[in-house]
């Protein structure tokens, strides 16, 4: 076994993991204040936080900025091709994708000579301009509200695009998803979050 296996002392490990932190914080901003703010897509959460964080550790583990920024590059292309195929994304939460990786690849890099505040303004630039865009350009805000709902048979998959049109009609929304919160049996009502266009 070698003789440094154990040995966490090494500087390079402890700058990784301070460029890990300051990744998390920033990524925090913009996958849960900015992104979850404005979309209110839950789903895509798990996904954002987990490549942004195994795309930081490949790019850390680099030694050169020649192979970094080919990696970043590499990385860019492969999910541009890509575009998970699993599912289709929106071009907003394709923005969002990219911006991850952005933001995760340039974190990663360890380039001597380079202050690290450059690096913290580069993120906070990022970050603002998806909050300014998300806040005065992008015309589909959508807000939640919580109702009580009466109709327990429209709640079954089959029934959504009439359960979309019925709260639309009643609320006088453009309602375009509803999640079920609590169903009570007896009292035959359930607690609905409703996701509207404003």
């Amino acid at each position: 076994m070698p003789d440094n296996f154990f040995n966490l002392n090494n500087p390079d490990f402890w700058g990784i993991m301070l460029r890990f932190v300051i990744n998390l914080f920033f990524l925090f901003i913009l996958i849960r204040l900015v992104y979850f703010r404005y979309s209110k897509k839950e789903k895509f959460m798990f996904s954002f936080f987990l490549m942004g964080i195994v795309i930081f550790f490949i790019g850390s583990m680099l030694k050169t900025v020649f192979m970094e920024f080919g990696m970043a590059i590499g990385l860019f292309a492969i999910f541009t091709i890509l575009r998970f195929r699993t599912r289709n994304f929106s071009i907003k939460d394709m923005t969002y994708i990219f911006t991850i990786i952005a933001i995760s690849a340039v974190n990663s890099f360890k380039i001597v000579g380079f202050p690290v505040l450059g690096v913290l303004i580069f993120n906070i630039i990022i970050i603002l301009s998806a909050f300014i865009l998300e806040e005065f350009v992008s015309d589909n805000t959508i807000k939640t509200h919580r109702i009580i709902y009466d109709n327990l048979e429209m709640l079954k998959p089959d029934n959504k695009k009439e359960l979309l049109k019925e709260i639309s009609n009643k609320t006088g929304r453009n309602v375009t998803k509803v999640k079920i919160r609590r169903i009570d049996f007896k009292k035959k009502t359930a607690v609905l979050d409703i996701y509207f266009r404003v």
